[in-house]
């Protein structure tokens, strides 16, 4: 993420400026992870998106669902079946992150739009910490075809397909490519990637590209 997308406005309530800004407190707060050889799961090419988010496939024709606040989000493929919290700006106008003593918690970014609404919703997550590997240490390993499903506060489950999984750099992330609203219900699973080392934390951002197929 350059300097152009975020680094004079920080409180700017832009369509996907804001959610940027969620990567800073996630990437602040997992650069103290765990120091280990063989890091977390990166994606593989084939998994990447191409030039362009959504250029791959035809958009599904579903009807959004209203707004309802999210309160777990499970990956089948990585067995993943975390509580989400709401997570919004910190004091100094960024987003916040779950706790990074809680390594089996998600954050929702509640500013944005609920996951089944029209749009594209954010739920973030620590990929380790001082203990070992958190929520979302295996994101790099999903793969297009996977299921991430949302059960929401009004009892409703949002069932999103992937797309997509790229790793960007954290000096050049493409904010308007990862948060834009493509038409459809859409999803966002983010988490930290790339290279480490104990004195810049991870260099990147692992981001699933996901979009909304059924809901039950």
């Amino acid at each position: 993420m350059g300097q152009d997308i975020y680094g004079s406005e920080p409180r700017r309530r832009s369509p996907w400026g804001v959610l940027a800004l969620v990567m800073l407190s996630g990437i602040a707060l997992m650069r103290n992870g765990v120091d280990a050889g063989i890091g977390p799961p990166q994606p593989a090419a084939a998994a990447s998106l191409g030039k362009h988010a959504g250029e791959t496939f035809l958009p599904v024709p579903l009807e959004p669902l209203p707004y309802a606040p999210p309160v777990r989000v499970r990956v089948s493929s990585l067995k993943v079946d975390a509580p989400i919290m709401d997570v919004g700006l910190d004091e100094k106008g960024w987003i916040a992150a779950p706790p990074a003593q809680e390594p089996n918690l998600a954050g929702w970014f509640q500013n944005g739009v609920a996951p089944g609404q029209r749009g594209t919703a954010v739920i973030v997550g620590h990929v380790d910490n001082q203990a070992g590997p958190a929520v979302f240490y295996g994101l790099g390993s999903v793969k297009p075809g996977d299921s991430v499903e949302v059960p929401r506060q009004d009892g409703r489950t949002a069932v999103f397909e992937v797309y997509g999984v790229e790793v960007f750099s954290k000096t050049d992330f493409p904010g308007v490519r990862v948060y834009g609203d493509t038409g459809s219900p859409e999803l966002r699973v983010i988490t930290c990637g790339g290279g480490y080392s104990k004195t810049q934390g991870y260099d990147g951002n692992v981001v699933v590209f996901a979009r909304m197929v059924k809901a039950r």
